[in-house]
């Protein structure tokens, strides 16, 4: 009786000793991790920047000075028709923008490199584009219905999104060397604000300098 019970004794030991580890399901594998995340963001990215996100910012944006207008009189009558807030609400409102305005100041060797803008001629900036790399806001992600909360793993995939973004919108733009204050620029983009008073923070995807 003893031998028998350690022959069943020996026989459960590398069971027991051994580790189970779950396999992901097929084609789930790049879901998951830094590298996974990576690989499929830069896949987004380059299936929906140009073809998708692009085309709807050019469609649905308003003139910088309507949008002033309409964000001072209620921001949230304005977002309800001009701009579009992620699911749930509590978020903030964000807007497709072009128009044009006059540089009064400029920051092109700061991480956060920006323009600052006079886009109503009272010679006040009222409007800064954000040149980056460093750019502030998810307002390129936010501003598309077509980039869903629950279509990613959790916020930490959603947010690589929005940071990718920036970064394509950045390395986009193209401006002449030199001082740019008191030239006129073109500009198409996107911005977000919380509050009617808050700073209008423009990520460009088109930026061009008048003659």
């Amino acid at each position: 009786m003893i031998r028998f019970s350690l022959i069943v004794l020996a026989a459960l030991l590398p069971v027991a000793a051994c580790k189970v580890v779950k396999t992901a399901p097929a084609g789930t594998e790049t879901a998951t991790g830094a590298g996974g995340d990576d690989a499929r963001i830069a896949m987004l990215v380059t299936d929906s920047y140009v073809p998708k996100l692009l085309p709807h910012i050019e469609g649905e944006a308003s003139d910088i000075a309507a949008l002033r207008a309409a964000i001072a009189a209620g921001l949230d009558v304005a977002g309800t028709e001009f701009g579009l807030r992620a699911a749930g609400g509590g978020g903030p409102w964000n807007f497709a923008v072009k128009g044009s305005g006059v540089v009064l100041a400029s920051d092109r060797a700061a991480r956060a490199a920006r323009l600052d803008l006079d886009t109503d001629a009272d010679g006040a900036a009222d409007a800064t584009i954000q040149l980056g790399p460093v750019v502030k806001g998810t307002a390129l992600r936010d501003v598309a219905p077509f980039y869903v909360f629950t279509d990613f793993r959790d916020q930490i995939e959603f947010a690589k999104l929005g940071r990718a973004l920036n970064d394509t919108a950045a390395a986009a733009i193209a401006l002449p060397e030199g001082d740019l204050v008191g030239r006129t620029v073109q500009f198409s983009g996107a911005f977000a604000v919380r509050t009617a008073k808050e700073a209008i923070l423009i990520v460009p995807t088109s930026l061009t300098v008048a003659p």
